[in-house]
């Protein structure tokens, strides 16, 4: 589940579901999108804190269950893809506090956030290509503007996992908290919330650009996404990553 709360003007969204790492649903996606988009036109709401659980900020989707939906309907309308376009409009500073792993998505929306606390804990990986599949959340794009090609590669399409520090080195982290990272990212979200709200906003539009090329690559994405759900390495990757996880 997502947890919200408000607080002197920073939404709280947390993962809620340690009992299986904060692997993310569609029920949590939802939730994750609406806050989003609600957020967008809330004047109580002027920033976005999205954290975990201690050790464990999310292990990604949770494939079982993306494939119980996806079957069911189109990709570009489950509940994974509206949180993605959420991401790409949302018009609210998005902080976030990574301690543990960030596996998956919980690596690719750190690439929509304005600042990024991680604790030394944080263990950040994207194994799309492992599982037959490519990179979401317009990090294809993204990546290689933060961190260059060869470090986007290494990350998004070799699945190396990177610590806090390398994070830190590329770009991906803002800082590296030694003890309460959340204490620290939380602190960032109330300073942001508390200053001029129109000024912030535009002067983070300016920062952030046209983001038109952002979500043309998002989509693009998913196509292809949605594709390689039904090539036979996908299937049978997935298949084998569901095997080891009953073992």
């Amino acid at each position: 589940m997502i947890r919200k709360s408000l607080q002197d003007g920073v939404q709280i969204l947390r993962l809620d579901r340690p009992e299986k790492k904060n692997a993310l649903t569609g029920a949590m996606y939802t939730d994750l999108a609406e806050a989003l988009e609600t957020g967008n036109t809330d004047g109580e709401v002027r920033c976005h804190l999205i954290c975990g659980q201690p050790d464990v900020f999310t292990a990604g989707n949770d494939i079982g269950d993306f494939l119980q939906y996806a079957g069911k309907v189109a990709i570009s309308e489950t509940p994974v893809v509206r949180f993605l376009r959420a991401l790409v409009r949302n018009e609210k500073p998005l902080v976030a506090s990574v301690d543990g792993i960030a596996i998956g998505v919980g690596t690719t929306l750190l690439m929509h956030c304005d600042m990024v606390f991680a604790s030394r804990r944080a263990f950040i990986r994207s194994p799309f290509v492992d599982l037959g599949l490519v990179p979401e959340a317009g990090s294809s794009l993204l990546g290689p503007q933060l961190m260059g090609h060869a470090r986007a590669f290494e990350l998004l399409c070799l699945g190396n996992p990177m610590t806090a520090d390398k994070a830190a080195q590329i770009g991906l982290v803002n800082e590296i908290v030694e003890e309460d990272v959340e204490t620290a990212a939380l602190s960032c979200a109330r300073q942001i919330a508390a200053k001029p709200p129109e000024a912030m906003a535009l002067s983070r539009k300016l920062l952030r650009g046209d983001t038109q090329a952002v979500s043309e690559r998002v989509e693009e994405e998913i196509r292809i996404f949605a594709e390689r759900l039904t090539a036979p390495e996908t299937i049978a990757a997935f298949q084998a990553f569901m095997s080891k996880k009953k073992a």
